[in-house]
C-alpha cells in the first residue's frame, strides 16, 4: 500500500510523533477534512495586492478609509488562511501528524475559526479593539515558520522534494502576505491616530511602506549590526589568528544614491542575512590571516528595478551537501542533506518551543544578541536560556526565507559560486510597485 495513503499511515507515525499530537486528534477530527466554513472560504480566491496599491490607499487615510482597510484585512485573511488549511489536509497523513506541521494546523484553524466570527468594525474604537485582536494572532504565530520548517524536515522522507519545496513556499509566502496586511493595517491606524495628534514626521513611511527606502543606508545598517555582534556567535570551532579579529569590513559601491518604495524590514532582514552568511564564510575561510578580506556591496538602479550585488571571499558554497547553490533554498534533504542533522533539527525545536519563536526581522535577531551579552554574566536572569528555549543562531531558515521575501513582490535571489574564491550574489527587486503578491492558490 502507498506510503501517502491517508487511511493506512497512523501504524507508520514514529511512536514520539503521536504521543506529540495525540491530544489533538480528537479535536481536529471534527474539522479536518470536511467543514462546510472551510470550503466556502477555499473556494474563494485571495484579492492580491501590489506595493503601489497599498500606498495608494494608506498615503490619505481618514476614518472612512481606515475602516474600509480593517474590514478588508477582516474578511481577507480568512480567505487566505482556508487555502493554507486545504494545503495541509492534501499533504499525506503521515506529514500533516509530523511533529510542527500537527501545531501549525491547530494554530492555523483557531485563527482562522477566529477572523471569519469576527464581527464588522465601524468605529475607530472597534478598530482599536481589532488592530489588539491583529497584534495577538501576529503573536500567537511567531513559531510557524520554525514549526514548518522541523516538521517537513522530519517528513523529507515522505515527500518528493518538488512537492515539499512547492508546499513550503506557498505556506511561507501566505504567512508573509498575512504579516503585511497585519502589520499594514495597524501602522497605518496608528499613523492616523498621531495625524489626529499632529505627531507625523515628514517623510514618514505610509504604514509598513517606505516610499524613499535608502539602499546604501539598508546595507550599511545591516553591517553596523553584524560587525558589532560576538566572534563566536555562530559556535563554530575557530583556530588562527583569525579567530579574535575584527569581523570584514563593508565596501558600498555603485548607484549610492538609489531609493525606491519597499518593505524596510524585508529587504533588510534578505540584505542581513547574506552579509551574516558572507561574514562567517570569510572568517572560516581565512584562519591565519592579519586582516579578514572586504565584502563588497554594489548597487545598480535601472528604471525597472534595483539590483544589489554581494561579494565575498569565502570560498564558495559547494560542499559534500550541496551540488548546485539554489539547493540552499530547498527544505528537501534530498536537496540539502543538513536538514535532518541532529543539531539542525534540534535547534528548530528549541526554536518552535520559545515563546518567541521567530518572526524573521533584523530586529529580532539584535535584540537576541543583546539579550545574551547582557544576561552572559548571570545566566538566572534570562528564564528562557534556563529553560533551553532561547534562540539558537543556526537553524537553517536564513536563505529560504530571503529568496522567499525577495521573490514574494517579483524579485530574485540568485547565488553564484566561485568554489575555491567566493561567493557572488544577486538580488533583485522591482522598482516601480506594480508586481502582484507572490501567492499562488
Amino acid at each position: 500500500m502507498s506510503i501517502t495513503s491517508r487511511t493506512a499511515i497512523p501504524s507508520l507515525i514514529p511512536r514520539l510523533v503521536q504521543a506529540h499530537i495525540g491530544t489533538r486528534l480528537a479535536s481536529t477530527a471534527v474539522h479536518f477534512y470536511q467543514n462546510k466554513q472551510l470550503e466556502l472560504y477555499a473556494s474563494k480566491e485571495a484579492n492580491r495586492l501590489t506595493l503601489r496599491q497599498l500606498v495608494f490607499f494608506g498615503r490619505s487615510m481618514n476614518e472612512e478609509r481606515l475602516i474600509k482597510s480593517a474590514n478588508y484585512v477582516r474578511t481577507e485573511l480568512p480567505v487566505r488562511i482556508a487555502h493554507r488549511l486545504r494545503d495541509m489536509q492534501a499533504l499525506p497523513y503521515v506529514v500533516v501528524t509530523q511533529e510542527g506541521v500537527a501545531k501549525v494546523y491547530e494554530l492555523y484553524w483557531t485563527a482562522f475559526d477566529k477572523f471569519r466570527r469576527y464581527p464588522q468594525i465601524n468605529t475607530l474604537e472597534e478598530n482599536d479593539a481589532f488592530c489588539a485582536f491583529l497584534r495577538t494572532i501576529l503573536d500567537e504565530h511567531s513559531t510557524v515558520i520554525p514549526s514548518l520548517s522541523l516538521g517537513l524536515s522530519l517528513s523529507s522522507p515522505y515527500l518528493a522534494p518538488d512537492r515539499l519545496d512547492s508546499f513550503m513556499r506557498r505556506m511561507l509566502v501566505s504567512r508573509i502576505s498575512r504579516r503585511v496586511l497585519a502589520e499594514h493595517h495597524v501602522a497605518l491606524s496608528q499613523a492616523f491616530q498621531r495625524g489626529r495628534e499632529g505627531k507625523v514626521p515628514s517623510g514618514a513611511p505610509v504604514g509598513i511602506i517606505h516610499t524613499g527606502l535608502n539602499v546604501k543606508e539598508s546595507i550599511e545598517r545591516c553591517a553596523a549590526y553584524l560587525r558589532s555582534r560576538p566572534y563566536d556567535v555562530d559556535q563554530d570551532i575557530m583556530e588562527g589568528g583569525s579567530a579574535n579579529l575584527d569581523w570584514s569590513e563593508v565596501a558600498i559601491d555603485g548607484h549610492l544614491e538609489t531609493t525606491f518604495a519597499y518593505i524596510r524590514e524585508h529587504l533588510e532582514y534578505i540584505i542581513f542575512e547574506l552579509l551574516k552568511n558572507s561574514f562567517r564564510a570569510s572568517r572560516i575561510k581565512h584562519p591565519t590571516v592579519s586582516k579578514l578580506p572586504p565584502i563588497r556591496a554594489t548597487i545598480v538602479a535601472a528604471d525597472n528595478q534595483v539590483t544589489i550585488r554581494i561579494s565575498d571571499q569565502g570560498g564558495g558554497l559547494m560542499n559534500s551537501h550541496i551540488t548546485t547553490p539554489s539547493d540552499l533554498f530547498s527544505f528537501s534533504h534530498v536537496r540539502n542533506a543538513t536538514r535532518l542533522d541532529d543539531a539542525r533539527l534540534g535547534a528548530l525545536r528549541t526554536v518552535s518551543s520559545s515563546t518567541r519563536g521567530m518572526k524573521a526581522t533584523v530586529d529580532e535577531q539584535v535584540e537576541t544578541w543583546r539579550r545574551q551579552e547582557n544576561t552572559a554574566s548571570d545566566p538566572r536572569e534570562s528564564p528562557e536560556q534556563n529553560a533551553g528555549v532561547a534562540p539558537h543562531p543556526s537553524i537553517g531558515i536564513g536563505l529560504p526565507m530571503s529568496n522567499i521575501f525577495a521573490t514574494y513582490f517579483g524579485g530574485s535571489l540568485e547565488l553564484v559560486s566561485m568554489d575555491g574564491y567566493g561567493t557572488d550574489v544577486y538580488l533583485r527587486l522591482p522598482r516601480l510597485g506594480t508586481n502582484l503578491e507572490g501567492i499562488e492558490v
